[in-house]
């Protein structure tokens, strides 16, 4: 069954961990490039259209610079630090649908901050919605080096301490997996954007997990390490 596939890539212009992030230059190129050409191969492969959702002029031109349209402006509603990320990918669904005159089965959102993935990577999301007809959306993720279960703790309100879920388990080894969130990757159905209140996480979720490093930029030494690792060949972030 073919589908018909909407990329998204949600890159708005404030960012206060790191000013600017979207279009900070790593290994030479802003960092937007490096998404805009994984999802420009990943289109092409799918059959699918693009849409870049930014309020801002400057990540606009940078944008289509990199081959990205520039029919969309993210509302001013949807670009502060109170909107969460489906919103604002349902609202850019929602122009594509009307700009397209199409309705869109899944929606493939790739992150500007978490760049390190692959075709492969993206498929491999795609495909436990492919081949799942009740999943709703589906994420990349990564192995997590700390365990609620195990060894993170939080502060109660008599000022002690306790581990964060139960802390029943003795070893790291016999705790539940836990994953983190990555960023890199999303895919959604139609039916889990247009909702009320849609969501990343659902009842009906998968997980992808990367067999590589991946991480997203949230701080400056995040940044800095992403830098490294291009600069010294460590990875490579073209497709």
């Amino acid at each position: 069954m073919k589908h018909n596939i909407l990329i998204t890539i949600c890159a708005r212009g404030g960012s206060k961990g790191i000013p600017g992030k979207n279009i900070k230059a790593v290994g030479g190129v802003p960092l937007i490039a490096y998404t805009a050409q994984t999802a420009i191969a990943f289109a092409s492969l799918c059959g699918g259209k693009i849409i870049l959702s930014t309020d801002s002029d400057e990540i606009l031109k940078v944008g289509a610079e990199y081959g990205l349209p520039t029919d969309y402006v993210r509302p001013d509603f949807l670009a502060d630090d109170t909107c969460g990320k489906p919103d604002a990918i349902r609202h850019a669904l929602e122009f594509a649908e009307r700009r397209d005159r199409c309705e869109y089965d899944i929606v493939v959102d790739l992150d500007v901050t978490s760049p390190i993935r692959t075709l492969d990577d993206i498929q491999a999301c795609c495909s436990l919605l492919y081949d799942n007809p009740d999943v709703l959306t589906s994420f990349s993720v990564s192995p997590a080096s700390r365990n609620p279960y195990f060894n993170m703790v939080e502060v109660k309100e008599d000022g002690y301490c306790k581990v964060v879920l139960g802390g029943i388990y003795k070893t790291r080894q016999s705790a539940p997996k836990v994953y983190d969130m990555n960023a890199s990757v999303y895919a959604y159905r139609r039916a889990a954007l247009l909702c009320d209140n849609p969501r990343a996480v659902t009842p009906h979720s998968k997980v992808y997990v990367m067999n590589h490093i991946c991480f997203d930029l949230d701080e400056p030494a995040d940044f800095d390490y992403l830098s490294y690792l291009v600069d010294t060949g460590k990875i490579n972030l073209r497709s």
